[in-house]
């Protein structure tokens, strides 16, 4: 049977992303009735809205006389789920407090379906006591969320308030469609209810001096979702993160840190616990030597710099006394994916290695493609929003706790 979902698009810049959205929703064969806002048609025309999603567009609260039967009770009662995207600070808090003063609030109100929120709006409102009480209002109330991202603002502002991507916001609503429960950081089953979980994310810095250090492209959003998953399926999760620009995710305790070997030691610190997920891409190597000062310009050439290995963290947990049961690292390659990733499980001693290659924009974009491989078999996942990658991958150490096959 063909999933159907009311779009409520809300008075935002982002709201052409929502045309978008309809689009790559009939093409994963999702129907979608659109419910413009006052505000959402300054952006975006009912006859655009109308034309992607092959159905009448409904605007107003006192124009729903076209078809006796689709009032706004009709309409919150006819879809699997309701989407707002782009979900305002303003619509947002109306919701909350149940007004209901025009049609998208009022179905809003009237609905006993699921709804899913994509916030869009300028960082220092998303981040307002305000904003983030009415987010968490509508969470105990059900909703879900997805975002918002972190970037630039179309006001020129950077961090979090941007709207998910299209396909971000598809995967969730088809996760959303098929109960996947790790949307919600409220409500729902907790498979990993008493069990403790130890995430790293991010890259490393080495310093070289003061001024300047070696790191990599990671951004931490893989690890960050991963940390956010495992504590919607009611892990107690600590992150340890090296540099990034990602807000603490809800629900997680974050420790930060800079180097591999101060990432170690606060790994170490987080345990005794039942997982570990060391997703950070940690330097192979730092310089031998740290200068307390900036060290000069040579007149002639370029100054020698000698490394020495780091420590192993993800072989150094799996080898430990206080290992957890289930231990699970990344291998991020640029070729011979798959095989190298089976010799890094064996190398390091891990349960699972989620093999992922880097060779395109992985570490810095919102998707990735992996590879589970474990003692006994592989599974590919197809490419997928990170957040997706990390919901799928609770969901499977959920099931290996429930099953106790880790």
């Amino acid at each position: 049977m063909t999933k159907k979902v009311l779009l409520i698009i809300g008075g935002g810049i982002a709201a052409y992303k929502s045309l978008l959205l309809i689009r790559e929703l009939a093409r994963r064969g999702i129907e979608t009735q659109v419910i413009l806002t006052k505000g959402g048609a300054e952006f975006v025309t009912p006859l655009s809205a109308g034309a992607l999603s092959g159905k009448t567009v409904f605007t107003d609260l006192w124009e729903l006389d076209e078809s006796a039967d689709m009032g706004h009770i009709e309409l919150s009662r006819s879809a699997d789920l309701i989407v707002v995207a782009p979900a305002t600070a303003n619509l947002m808090s109306r919701a909350a407090h149940g007004v209901a003063d025009d049609l998208a609030t009022t179905t809003l109100l009237a609905t006993d379906t699921r709804v899913l929120y994509a916030p869009a709006m300028n960082v220092r409102m998303w981040d307002a006591a305000a904003t983030q009480r009415n987010v968490k209002t509508l969470r105990q109330d059900g909703a879900l969320f997805i975002g918002p991202d972190v970037g630039e603002m179309a006001c020129g502002e950077f961090g979090p308030g941007r709207m998910a991507e299209p396909d971000a916001i598809a995967d969730a609503v088809q996760g959303a469609l098929i109960g996947d429960m790790t949307l919600d950081g409220f409500r729902g089953e907790k498979p990993l209810a008493g069990r403790r979980a130890v995430v790293t994310a991010g890259p490393t810095r080495e310093a070289i001096d003061p001024v300047r250090y070696i790191s990599n492209h990671s951004s931490g959003l893989q690890g960050y979702a991963i940390a956010q998953a495992l504590a919607d399926q009611g892990a107690e999760v600590t992150l340890v993160s090296g540099p990034t620009a990602l807000p603490a995710p809800h629900g997680v305790i974050r420790v930060d840190v800079e180097s591999a070997r101060d990432m170690l030691s606060a790994v170490e610190g987080a345990l005794p616990s039942d997982i570990f997920v060391s997703v950070a891409a940690v330097a192979d190597w730092r310089p031998a030597t740290r200068h307390d000062r900036k060290a000069p310009k040579p007149k002639d050439g370029v100054p020698p710099l000698e490394m020495v290995e780091n420590p192993d963290i993800l072989a150094t947990v799996c080898k430990s006394r206080s290992r957890p049961k289930l231990c699970i690292g990344f291998a991020a390659q640029t070729h011979d994916v798959i095989a190298l990733a089976r010799k890094k499980r064996e190398r390091k001693g891990c349960d699972w290695i989620i093999a992922n290659d880097v060779s395109g924009d992985v570490m810095g974009g919102q998707h990735n493609t992996v590879t589970v491989v474990t003692k006994d078999n592989e599974e590919a996942w197809t490419r997928a929003d990170k957040r997706a990658v990390a919901r799928r991958l609770a969901v499977k150490i959920g099931k290996a706790f429930d099953e106790n096959a880790y």
